[in-house]
């Protein structure tokens, strides 16, 4: 079965996204002319992780974005961060890491939607992302005027490092008895 581990890097080292564990099956299965089932492609990527595992490598394949894909191991994020960084001088706004994240969470939702939440105009911000292609057009909302409704995309689930909305923290999450307004009195 060393050919299909070998196969199995292969085809996750060329993909540009995640691949789909039935991608891999569906492509496995005609390569090598015969029935490779989930179990043992499963069972491979184990196998291959288990290698990976050795201080040699600085990656491994993880589960991301509802698919297989080659990281970075944690222990060399400073230095990926820092590339990353120093490469990419273009990063979000802060207007638009809050429309994304009204979008992220209020899906689908018209750019009036996020207007409201964020009581200022958010063209620009709604541009850069679907240019970013971080969001998308999800279509048009059935109401008055049938607005243009928004939603996420799977760059965006690939660039947070989540594999369902439903990994996204929650509100919470993020709420701490610091922020609460005033003292609790003790009488």
């Amino acid at each position: 079965m060393d050919i299909l581990k070998s196969n199995i890097q292969a085809l996750i080292f060329c993909a540009q996204a995640p691949v789909a564990i039935e991608d891999l099956q569906k492509c496995l299965s005609e390569v090598m002319q015969c029935e490779i089932t989930i179990s043992d492609v499963l069972e491979s990527i184990e196998e291959i992780n288990e290698r990976l595992a050795a201080d040699d490598f600085a990656f491994q394949i993880y589960a991301i974005g509802g698919g297989y894909q080659f990281l970075t191991k944690p222990d060399f994020q400073d230095a990926v961060g820092l590339f990353l960084k120093q490469k990419s001088k273009r990063k979000l706004s802060t207007s638009s890491l809050e429309t994304l994240a009204i979008i992220a969470y209020k899906q689908p939702i018209s750019k009036s939607g996020i207007e409201q939440i964020r009581g200022v105009s958010c063209d620009y911000a709604i541009q850069k992302l679907l240019e970013k292609e971080l969001i998308q057009i999800k279509g048009k909302a059935e109401t008055i005027g049938r607005p243009i409704i928004y939603g996420t995309t799977q760059k965006f689930m690939d660039y947070f490092g989540i594999n369902h909305l439903k990994d996204l923290p929650q509100l919470k999450d993020f709420v701490s008895e610091e922020n609460a307004i005033g003292e609790i009195s003790e009488n």
